[in-house]
């Protein structure tokens, strides 16, 4: 049993707790707050775990008996540590982990400039502990089942796409201090929102090769933009269009991919199963239409399949699912 740890309790730490809690062979050995009142009542909620005050008191599993009351743990090592806190501390606390020996599972973004990403690699590369990307939409069957007819060839080439992610933040959402600011969130709807759809893009097309984009600030109190438009250029020859927003009432998050015998569609909101996907072979390629139901499979986006793959990989001697290639793993 694999032993793991959330740092930060805030709505995404829920969702990293219930993919815990949904997988087997790994549990929630604690869980890290500021704030002991926050950490102890997202403890009751799942399971109850240790409580910390910092990272450091997880990783040496060594609970502040003068801030909270936690029953006694054995001195097993901490595995994982999930990294739930505003993206400005994303890269210290990863490092920290890894240098204690634990893999950091990081929500999105891992990193707010090249510069700290290169930390992040460089704290890798010494420590030999790998850093783990937290981009659920990748390992969704569907998606899967996508890559895997693209690399065998059945789809043809790769030769447009479209990626928009259009939700809507009104001002409010901003009342939280960080939000919306260079400093800690690091970027607007590009960084924050819409990089799970081009992750996912990415995730298909592979490397590109060149970036023409616009960013604006159009109806928001932030210092970011709250809209981004690109026009990206592939090494495979393909051409996608990417827009981010959160100035849009009608929400949705969509993907389209042309290629030379088929399109495929996808259109949800935060998180999707095979049903909201759309296949539409061209003429005289309607056999692939058996195919991608074949492939498609039953496990929707989120994180519990992309813990699995990452659980999955361990046993298999990996530091991490392979990029393009991983395939969702059931869980329980």
């Amino acid at each position: 049993m694999v032993r793991s740890v959330i740092v930060g309790t805030g709505a995404i730490a829920h969702a990293h707790a219930k993919a815990v809690a949904e997988t087997d062979g790994i549990e929630l050995a604690g869980v890290v707050d500021l704030s002991a009142e926050r950490a102890a009542a997202f403890a009751e909620q799942w399971g109850d775990p240790a409580v910390f005050g910092s990272l450091t008191e997880a990783l040496a599993l060594r609970p502040d008996a003068a801030r909270i009351d936690a029953a006694p743990i054995d001195a097993a090592p901490i595995d994982y540590v999930h990294i739930c806190t505003p993206p400005g501390s994303h890269v210290d606390l990863a490092i920290e982990a890894q240098r204690a020996g634990a893999v950091p599972i990081v929500e999105k973004p891992p990193a707010l400039s090249l510069e700290d990403f290169d930390r992040l690699l460089a704290s890798e590369a010494e420590t030999g502990v790998p850093v783990v990307g937290l981009f659920q939409h990748r390992f969704g069957s569907a998606a899967v089942g996508l890559r895997r007819l693209l690399a065998e060839g059945a789809l043809g080439r790769p030769l447009v796409a479209v990626a928009e992610t259009l939700w809507y933040r009104g001002d409010d959402y901003f009342a939280v201090p960080w939000r919306g600011t260079w400093g800690v969130e690091g970027g607007g709807p590009t960084m924050g929102h819409g990089i799970h759809q081009f992750d996912l893009l990415l995730s298909v097309l592979g490397p590109w090769s060149s970036v023409k984009a616009v960013a604006v600030r159009q109806n928001r109190p932030t210092e970011t933009e709250d809209v981004s438009s690109a026009i990206v250029t592939f090494e495979n020859g393909a051409v996608a269009t990417i827009l981010n927003s959160i100035v849009s009432p009608r929400e949705t998050s969509r993907l389209r991919f042309d290629f030379e015998h088929a399109t495929a569609e996808l259109e949800h909101l935060y998180g999707y199963d095979s049903t909201h996907w759309r296949f539409t072979p061209a003429r005289g390629s309607e056999a692939l239409a058996e195919r991608w139901t074949a492939e498609a499979g039953s496990i929707p986006s989120g994180h519990t399949a992309q813990l699995a793959a990452v659980l999955a990989a361990r046993a298999a001697g990996s530091a991490r699912p392979s990029p393009r290639r991983m395939r969702a793993a059931p869980s329980s």
